[in-house]
């Protein structure tokens, strides 16, 4: 290095923090990064910040949903913690899509690919540009897991921040939101309420900005999230719209800095232990299935070995605590209201049921985290008493058996008993189940069997809260059962069974079930039997073929080339060719 280069590296920003600016530094200095500086100037640099630590601000804001309607302004408050903690903030965007309005639709087979493309796309700016840490703010369901797998892969210093939950709707002094319009659906088929009855409940039940308001999919991986010690303590059970959510976004601005300044990585934080601690968290939470899917895949971006039977074996000895929608009976915003998540986690703790000694973005352990966490109020009825549980046990339990060899997903609240035993009724789509569910041709003992809509076949695995409610809503709640290779909404209630692998596109039972023939859906022995002799399987598998894929061009297609089966996350990136 000349004498002249080494000035310039100096007058350009070696500052005293540049031992930390491990990325930034890269691209911004000596000589021949000149270039770069002048295109930095132009979007607001000064000569000072380039002796700053860089940090990406991904936001997910999009008028598409209002799950997302303010991340925007969030993404505001996070610059402000960032630059006035000593870094440089540099705000960039990411997409979200929106289940609740695509759902039941062609466009829902985008939402589970939009993980993945957020994930790519936060990975790529924050590659390309060389930041050296990310605050990450997202609002829908994927958004969530979407940005946790960029940061695992990246294995930069970062914090997710949660845009918060939506305050809940009225309608003749009872809370609603967007299940409750689906259901309502199902109500207005079966002619128990007028059209202007649906009228009233729609334009009430979503009042403005945050994320569906029920322990829902938004929720349940922003609660996860926090347990696995990537977001601040309570960030997962905030208003959208407070001042609780604002300072939240502040504190993970510096947060990150300080993550930075200690040397702290996603992938000392994301171990095997505090993943488990957020499988136990979603548990007590009654949880959406979605969690499982997600969490693998989240595990899967850090290599840490994560499968579906940890889910098993912490539901047999943690308790479903919460009383909250879909089958309980209070929104998010109650348990916002009594102290939010960290109470009880700390009853967790208390009952050593979670790993104390895992790392968080405080740059603390759990336990640290939660040395002062007070207890509830008394009186409240959100979260039950370990000894009066609203089940015993987990609510999400795997099944395995010749319908599901390599496992599936049933969401067991306890509320629909435990077993099963009906005839199959088969559709290969969501939309011809929907169709049949509306029309009264689904009734009492029938097994509604929804087939290709796994990852590669449907390509995207719908999530089917359509059909779910619609079955809610015309009280065939504990009278009907669906399964599905495709997922749930956390929203979705009811005697259901998703995630059915090997999925039909790729050949599993699903594919060769027929109307009449009699399915068993047993959650005590967590099984799912397809009540047919077993030579009768092989030779229907004999006789059948693949059907042509529904998508050859454009990201579906791509998708559905490269995912894996949903046992193991549906992820796009698991061992990839050289």
């Amino acid at each position: 290095m000349s004498s002249t280069e080494g000035s310039t590296i100096k007058e350009q920003g070696a500052g005293s923090g540049s031992a930390h600016r491990e990325h930034s530094r890269i691209v911004t200095e000596g000589v021949n990064r000149a270039a770069s500086r002048a295109m930095l100037h132009a979007v607001g640099f000064t000569d000072e910040d380039f002796q700053k630590n860089q940090i990406g601000i991904a936001s997910t804001w999009g008028m598409v949903t209002p799950c997302n309607m303010h991340i925007d302004q969030l993404a505001a408050d996070a610059q402000a913690g960032v630059d006035g903690a000593g870094g440089k903030a540099v705000p960039f965007g990411t997409i979200t899509v929106s289940d609740g309005i695509s759902m039941g639709s062609e466009g829902m087979k985008y939402s589970l690919v939009s993980r993945e493309v957020i994930a790519d796309s936060i990975e790529a700016v924050m590659g390309c540009e060389g930041f050296d840490g990310l605050v990450a703010i997202g609002g829908c369901d994927k958004n969530m897991p979407g940005c946790l797998i960029a940061m695992g892969r990246l294995n930069r210093p970062s914090v997710f921040v949660y845009g918060g939950t939506i305050l809940p709707g009225c309608y003749q002094g009872k809370d609603v939101d967007i299940v409750s319009v689906f259901e309502a659906v199902g109500k207005r088929t079966k002619g128990e309420i007028t059209d202007e009855e649906l009228k009233e409940i729609e334009r009430c039940a979503i009042p403005g900005a945050g994320s569906c308001g029920g322990m829902y999919t938004a929720n349940t991986m922003a609660s996860a999230i926090e347990a696995l010690g990537m977001s601040l303590p309570n960030s997962s059970a905030q208003a959208a719209i407070s001042e609780e959510k604002k300072d939240d976004c502040r504190r993970a601005g510096e947060a990150v800095l300080h993550l930075i300044e200690k040397g702290i990585r996603p992938r000392d934080i994301m171990t095997r232990e505090a993943f488990l601690n957020a499988i136990t968290v979603v548990t007590a939470l009654g949880g959406s299935t979605n969690a499982i899917l997600h969490l693998l895949a989240m595990a899967h971006s850090v290599d840490v070995e994560l499968e579906l039977d940890d889910f098993t074996r912490i539901g047999k000895k943690v308790p479903v605590l919460a009383d909250l929608k879909p089958s309980g009976r209070f929104v998010m915003m109650e348990l916002v209201r009594i102290g939010g998540l960290t109470p009880l986690m700390k009853q967790l703790l208390d009952r050593e049921l979670l790993y104390g000694d895992c790392l968080t973005v405080t740059g603390q352990t759990l336990a640290e985290n939660l040395a002062d966490a007070p207890a509830y109020p008394e009186g409240q009825e959100v979260i039950r008493p370990f000894s009066d549980p609203v089940k015993a046990t987990g609510h999400l339990v795997v099944l395995y058996g010749n319908l599901a060899p390599t496992g599936a997903v049933a969401k067991i609240s306890g509320k629909e008993g435990t077993r099963f035993t009906g005839e199959a009724k088969v559709f290969n789509s969501e939309e011809e189940a929907l169709e049949r569910i509306h029309d009264g041709t689904i009734t009492k003992g029938h097994v509604i069997v929804i087939r290709f809509e796994g990852p590669k076949g449907g390509p995207g695995m719908r999530e089917m809260l359509a059909p779910t409610s619609a079955v809610m809503g015309r009280g065939l709640g504990k009278d009907v059962a669906l399964i599905t290779d495709g997922r749930f909404s956390g929203g979705s209630h009811g005697f259901v069974v998703g995630h059915i692998t090997p999925e039909a596109q790729t050949g599993g039972p699903l594919a060769i079930v027929e109307d009449g023939d009699t399915i068993t859906i047993d959650a005590e022995a967590q099984t799912l039997t397809l009540d047919i002799a077993e030579e009768d399987i092989l030779k229907r598998l004999a006789n059948w073929n693949t059907p042509a894929p529904r998508y050859t061009r454009g990201v579906l297609a791509k998708y559905a080339s490269h995912v894996t089966s949903a046992s193991e996350g549906a992820v796009t990136d698991k061992d990839l060719p050289l």
